[in-house]
């Protein structure tokens, strides 16, 4: 039977998701503590997507294929008991054999998260980027505005990048900012390799003053990575929540 499963975990000690050699990451984490719990047989899991080193997630979803006849409700402790404390099972359940964690996905949110304290905050260092400057966030937004909808984001990816179809459509941008942190959140159909870390750091761009509002539409026009502002560190991003027909 196929289980579906949402995962969260702290990336900070993770060298990414996807297994790597002779590195830690969370995809092997979590095959070898379904491989303990099928007595030494190899289980594959498929997920939504990768997230970069360091990179979070409160609602990774993922599915495998087990013979096993454990009530759905008792996945999550039978896992959770072989996996180390920055790994926890959320939740799981028992779908179709034809439901895939990443084909299926309708939509994803990202969640980045901003200290705009002066000093750094020795407790939250690895969850939220320290970027201590002025900003006009009023600009930030309304440059969100106009990267909303259906575009060619090559511009907002790495240039080296092996996909494609660079046509995303982001459904939402929203930055609310409460006592001294900015929390940006994008709903998308998918996102490509680094795309929200550089749509946060020209947005910041915005926000400094280093760049106008209507540069938006020149630089998704233009197709150049150059034309985008800095890809902001993977500490401070969340893969939010994924979204399925169901």
């Amino acid at each position: 039977m196929r289980v579906k499963c949402i995962v969260s975990y702290d990336g900070s000690q993770f060298n990414g998701y996807q297994v790597q050699p002779n590195k830690r990451t969370v995809q092997r984490e979590i095959e070898e503590a379904l491989t303990k719990l099928h007595k030494g047989n190899e289980v594959k899991i498929y997920a939504s997507g990768r997230t970069d080193a360091g990179v979070h997630a409160k609602g990774q979803v993922f599915h495998f294929d087990t013979p096993l006849t454990i009530p759905d409700g008792r996945w999550p402790y039978a896992l959770n008991s072989l996996l180390p404390d920055d790994i926890v099972i959320i939740s799981a359940a028992y779908v179709q054999d034809d439901f895939h964690a990443r084909f299926d996905v309708e939509r994803k949110e990202y969640r980045y998260m901003i200290n705009r304290n002066m000093m750094v905050d020795v407790f939250m260092r690895n969850y939220e980027y320290h970027y201590p400057f002025e900003l006009n966030v009023d600009a930030m937004k309304r440059a969100a505005d106009l990267l909303v909808g259906t575009h060619d984001f090559t511009s907002f990816c790495v240039a080296k990048t092996e996909v494609e179809d660079k046509i995303r459509t982001i459904y939402s941008i929203d930055i609310n900012e409460e006592n001294q942190q900015i929390i940006f959140s994008f709903i998308g159909n998918g996102f490509l390799y680094n795309m929200v870390r550089i749509l946060v750091g020209t947005l910041l761009e915005i926000g400094q003053g280093k760049r106008e509002i209507l540069e938006i539409p020149g630089i998704l026009e233009g197709k150049d990575r150059k034309l985008s502002g800095k890809t902001v560190p993977g500490h401070g991003l969340y893969l939010w929540k994924v979204y399925y027909d169901n």
